[in-house]
């Protein structure tokens, strides 16, 4: 009879035990509403070599564009998780579910919207013709062919370097493509965002911008192509941020002005 009562005890707590397994199951998969990689996170990527946007300090991700991905988190009542993957493959990961959400500077294209959905832009910037501040034969992007252009693989930049030269230089940082201007012979010019170009120059970089911006840019977050209701959730917050005056806040912090604001009317959209 003990044995028989042991062995009913042994099998009652065992079915408590898979009761209980199967309850939460059930609920990480109700709650996470969003199909997050992490439950009750915000997993963004971006490259971590991105400064001022995105960078490593002290051991800690920082930059704009960690700030604005943490209070987009904190609006979805999320806990922000950044994490940092090389850009020329940033978009195969989010493809491989290894993060939620691109918060890294990457901008709106046709191309890239086969493969993720984007929100509305959390940015604006140009994308700028940048050479040593003693060089005066480029005046112009006529002036680049048969020069050395360095460029970030698999950026917005490439393209248009390549319709300018057919001599470019790929790079995983622009601050290492900025630095190589200054090294006789290394390049000749590069092509990145006007904003990174005049953080170089604030920084002690002795380079300098050729002409006016080629075209203006749209950085925004990107998802899942799957996931609108992720996607719809993150514009739904970028906007309550924007509305409530943290982005201002946020902007000014690094770059003394709001980076939304920009007229658009007469400008060259990347597309």
């Amino acid at each position: 009879m003990g044995k028989l009562k042991t062995l009913l005890f042994l099998l009652m707590a065992t079915m408590l035990v898979l009761a209980a397994c199967g309850e939460d199951k059930n609920n990480a998969a109700g709650d996470n509403e969003y199909g997050l990689v992490k439950k009750g996170k915000l997993t963004y990527a971006a490259s971590g070599v991105y400064k001022p946007f995105n960078f490593e300090e002290n051991g800690e991700l920082t930059g704009f564009d960690m700030e604005i991905g943490a209070a987009i988190a904190e609006k979805m009542g999320l806990e922000p998780n950044p994490v940092t993957n090389p850009f020329e493959t940033i978009l195969q990961g989010l493809v491989a579910n290894k993060y939620d959400a691109i918060i890294g500077s990457m901008a709106y294209t046709k191309e890239r919207a086969k493969q993720a959905a984007f929100t509305e832009p959390y940015y604006y910037s140009g994308g700028m013709i940048w050479v040593a501040k003693d060089n005066n034969d480029i005046k112009s992007p006529e002036d680049l062919k048969g020069k050395k252009i360095g460029v970030v693989s698999q950026s917005t930049y490439e393209e248009p370097a390549k319709t300018l030269s057919d001599d470019i230089q790929y790079y995983a940082s622009d601050v290492v493509a900025l630095q190589d201007l200054t090294i006789e012979n290394r390049l000749d010019a590069v092509i990145t965002a006007d904003i990174v170009g005049f953080e170089a120059i604030d920084n002690g970089f002795e380079i300098k911008e050729v002409g006016n911006p080629l075209w203006v840019e749209q950085p925004s977050i990107a998802v899942k192509k799957d996931n609108e209701k992720l996607r719809d959730a993150i514009d739904k917050a970028l906007q309550e941020i924007i509305d409530d005056g943290t982005y201002d806040e946020i902007s000014k912090k690094w770059f003394d002005r709001n980076l939304l604001d920009i007229d658009l009317e007469d400008a060259e959209l990347l597309e």
